[in-house]
């Protein structure tokens, strides 16, 4: 039976962050190749990259290898916040809605309705960071580093501009969220009882592998045209041509089709499937070993 005595506040963040930092340091090459896919613009597969593996030869060949890890100071810092956020938020807002609904265990609507509500507190926290990343990962990137983006952005763009995609971000992680956290909720219930610790493992990883599979699933058209809003710089006086999620949703099928909502979802996938499985299995065994701590007799 897993271990469920609550922990200080404190405490989930600090494991939601040590859980973020592992995932990404592993996963990070597969989301540079993730953006590239997302932000060239084209049909029917034209475009200069062809799939994952034609984008990450031409990576290494024509800009170095460690291209790959180009923008990664953003992401390091924005994980701790972002993943802490996400499990410690999840965490609160389970408690929020188990005394709202006057019920003692979670259920799997409320652990869609927390998740989603994870989500969307967590987009806050995330949104300067996705966008310096995003500028960062462009090919045609001049930006010298994340400093230099955000001198830019706010020289150029204004200080608000920081908040640019904001709402595309939401849309993201609350349906990303909903998902992972949902799935997690049912897949735990149908495998069998973790009774000592290589099978908790096992549990975590395979219930948070799906989770980010489905959630990958669910959000990924969310996540293309939050990558062309974000990649879009605000000028004054010209009308952006990527700005709000619904009519940049309906602007992508109708200039590149259905498909292109999908762009770069095999590396975002193969990135969040195993890395849902990797956050969640750190995360449960970050936690547990501060409960012996916090615990300890």
């Amino acid at each position: 039976m897993s271990d469920q005595r609550p922990l200080p506040f404190a405490y989930q963040f600090l494991a939601g962050a040590i859980a973020g930092v592992s995932e990404i340091l592993v996963m990070y090459p597969l989301d540079v190749v993730k953006t590239r896919i997302q932000l060239q613009v084209g049909t029917g597969g034209k475009g200069e990259y062809t799939g994952i593996i034609d984008c990450l030869t031409k990576i290494v060949k024509n800009e170095g290898p460690s291209r790959l890890y180009r923008g990664i100071t953003a992401p390091i810092l924005m994980e701790a916040p972002k993943r802490a956020t996400k499990f410690a938020a999840n965490d609160e807002w389970g408690k929020v809605y188990k005394r709202a609904f006057g019920v003692s265990q979670m259920t799997q609507p409320l652990s869609i309705l927390t998740g989603a509500t994870a989500g969307a507190t967590e987009s806050f926290v995330v949104v300067p960071f996705e966008l310096v990343k995003i500028r960062l990962q462009d090919k045609t990137s001049k930006y010298n580093g994340m400093g230099d983006v955000v001198r830019q952005i706010i020289k150029k763009e204004g200080v608000l501009a920081l908040y640019n995609g904001l709402e595309a971000t939401m849309w993201r992680h609350i349906v990303w969220n909903a998902g992972y956290f949902g799935v997690i909720f049912q897949v735990r219930s149908l495998l069998p009882e973790a009774k000592n610790p290589t099978q908790k493992t096992t549990n975590d990883l395979i219930s948070g592998a799906i989770g980010g599979t489905v959630g990958t699933l669910l959000n990924t058209p969310f996540d293309v045209v939050k990558s062309r809003i974000q990649n879009t710089p605000v000028v004054e006086g010209v009308v952006r041509k990527y700005n709000w999620t619904l009519p940049s949703l309906a602007l992508v099928m109708k200039e590149e089709g259905f498909r292109a909502l999908y762009k770069g979802f095999l590396p975002k996938v193969l990135r969040l499937g195993p890395g849902g499985g990797i956050l969640l299995v750190v995360f449960t065994q970050t936690m547990d070993f501060f409960r012996g701590i916090y615990y300890k007799d």
